[in-house]
């Protein structure tokens, strides 16, 4: 199994959502993870983003540029 890198900061839950499905829908092997702690009720959330993605290596680029599209539509759906 290759080893995951960390891929990018999600900004909130809808992106992470959004960008799970995709890769799921895709067959992209990927993983979030979310900053949330509820020791400290989501404090580092707002410091750091929502949490983020890993994901091979060599699915780097392909992640990188699906995030992209989605956070364009999610900016553009705002307006």
């Amino acid at each position: 199994m290759e080893a995951y890198v960390k891929v990018a900061t999600l900004d909130n839950e809808i992106e992470a959502q959004l960008l799970d499905s995709i890769l799921n829908e895709r067959q992209i092997p990927h993983e979030m993870r979310s900053y949330y702690d509820t020791a400290y009720d989501g404090l580092f959330q707002t410091q750091k983003g929502w949490g983020f993605i890993s994901a091979p290596f060599a699915y780097y680029k392909e992640i990188l540029g699906i995030l992209s599209e989605v956070r364009e539509g999610i900016h553009s759906s705002s307006h």
